[in-house]
């Protein structure tokens, strides 16, 4: 090899490097950006909500570059798998069922789901008493899972945003909705389009569909779950969890 192709070899490789280190530094975070007040879009594109912020200041706190990168919710895992993005921090539940496909960090919320009806409806939330009856449910949930096991007879309709699920709650399409309350309250219920629409019976029980609350998905193996475990940890301890929390919440949502 001449000593120009030696230099020249050099050359790319010490360009490979900093490139390499460079994607190294930047940490990709899948979000959905449909669903508040976790994540929405405003009118000009702009990417907000807890979950936002939560992904902003845990790249903070590991000294990495955020890269935020939109996927619909019932792609989210299988993009992630696919090397599309790093991490999920889309309010993405810890069930034993996830976890055979992806790793977890520890939570960093967990809050309870219920079903949203009409005021004054009077469904008995048995097996038998919801046959026939519209239940709307965001595809590829926990909330789906539930909804399978507990009433198998309803007329499940599934969705690919939680926003269309309240447009057809409140237009008469569905009869019930499930939900996780936090996002319910502010994306609905708070709201004039929840005007009429109240809780329905109490707090799902069903750690097996519903999981042990939130956590922030990685693929498999990668110790980059431990590294978020940590992160989380610290923004807690600092005080900078608390401040997003009261951004957009009257409690702590980080839960039992």
């Amino acid at each position: 090899m001449t000593l120009k192709n030696t230099l020249l070899a050099t050359a790319v490789g010490a360009v490979a490097l900093v490139a390499g280190m460079a994607t190294a530094d930047t940490l990709r975070i899948g979000v959905e950006g449909a669903y508040p007040p976790f994540s929405q879009k405003g009118a000009d594109g702009t990417l907000s909500g807890f979950d936002i912020d939560m992904a902003m200041a845990l790249c903070a706190e590991l000294d990495r570059e955020c890269e935020l990168v939109e996927q619909e919710w019932d792609g989210m895992i299988p993009a992630l798998i696919a090397g599309k993005y790093d991490a999920i921090v889309a309010s993405l539940s810890i069930t034993e069922d996830r976890k055979k496909r992806v790793d977890f960090s520890e939570k960093y919320y967990f809050t309870p789901s219920r079903f949203i009806a009409k005021e004054g409806a009077t469904f008995e939330m048995t097996e038998d008493g919801t046959e026939g009856v519209k239940i709307g449910v965001l595809r590829g949930t926990t909330l789906q899972c539930h909804v399978e096991k507990a009433f198998p007879k309803a007329d499940l309709r599934l969705y690919n945003t939680q926003e269309d699920v309240f447009a057809d709650l409140a237009t008469g399409r569905l009869d019930l909705q499930l939900n996780n309350t936090l996002g319910a309250l502010d994306g609905f219920l708070n709201t004039p389009q929840g005007d009429g629409f109240a809780f329905y019976g109490e707090d799902v029980d069903d750690p097996e569909c519903l999981g042990e609350g939130t956590g922030i998905a990685v693929r498999k193996g990668d110790p980059l779950a431990g590294e978020l475990s940590e992160a989380i940890a610290a923004i807690r301890d600092d005080g900078t969890y608390a401040t997003i929390n009261d951004k957009y919440f009257d409690v702590d949502i980080y839960g039992k």
